[in-house]
């Protein structure tokens, strides 16, 4: 089954950028996904399997550097383009 996310990660740092770029680098090497960005979140679609296996291990390698963070993720059935251009 085809599934997309679209996150939000809101770090708890002063530093939050830097945490937010490196979370979304850390999903675009991930093969097999497409990776959509926007000003408000990041969408990624692909095999379900491999979607919730990439969001689990970019959240764990992000909580592990940088500490407390809020992901706040929306699941859709399908290649859902959610880009608003």
């Amino acid at each position: 089954m085809q599934l997309t996310a679209e996150l939000s990660l809101y770090p708890l740092t002063e530093c939050y950028i830097e945490v937010v770029q490196t979370f979304i680098n850390d999903l675009e090497r991930r093969t097999g996904l497409v990776i959509r960005k926007n000003a408000m979140s990041t969408q990624i679609s692909g095999p379900s399997h491999a979607v919730m296996e990439a969001v689990r291990q970019a959240l764990q390698t992000s909580y592990e550097s940088a500490g407390k963070q809020v992901l706040v993720a929306k699941f859709i059935p399908g290649d859902f383009q959610l880009d608003a251009t």
